[in-house]
């Protein structure tokens, strides 16, 4: 009889394991979920965006501008080409990210954790670092290419990036 309800039991956790997210944010309107998704070339511009999920996902040529993105996570992302111009990503996920030729102008990236992600011809004029958790080699990257003055939080990028 034991058995039977350990089975049960274990049937019904695998099952709520299995959709959790999907049923989560289908309830939750408030809260987006686009992990695994091909999202490239579609305009998220302009849109209220916290803590929606971007992970695995390939935004090639997307554009996130002036977008409050606080919180996403966007984890393995493929973010080639796209736009994020004045986002809001403090404490975004945006680690193992491919950044390649991306536009982060005047973006909040303040507590965002990055480790793993590339950043191979990205704009990062005016964008704020703040308290980002960057690997050195990628700071090293960044400091290269670092100027200008974030517009809404007035720290210079190379401070943020703490360049010497």
């Amino acid at each position: 009889m034991l058995r039977i309800w350990q089975f049960i039991v274990l049937t019904v956790v695998l099952v709520l394991l299995a959709f959790p997210v999907p049923a989560w944010a289908a309830k939750n309107p408030g809260h987006l979920f686009f992990s695994h998704s091909l999202l490239q070339g579609r305009d998220f511009s302009n849109q209220s965006l916290p803590g929606a999920e971007f992970a695995n996902s390939n935004m090639e040529l997307a554009k996130f501008d002036n977008s409050d993105l606080e919180g996403a996570i966007f984890s393995k992302g493929i973010l080639t080409k796209a736009s994020l111009k004045k986002a809001n990503l403090t404490y975004a996920m945006l680690d193992q990210a491919n950044f390649t030729e991306t536009d982060l102008s005047d973006a909040v990236l303040v507590e965002a954790l990055f480790l793993g992600s590339t950043f191979y011809h990205t704009n990062i004029l005016g964008a704020d670092f703040t308290d980002a958790i960057l690997d050195r080699e990628q700071i090293r990257q960044l400091c290269l290419v670092a100027r200008g003055v974030n517009s809404l939080t007035g720290v210079p990028t190379r401070d943020s990036l703490g360049c010497k």
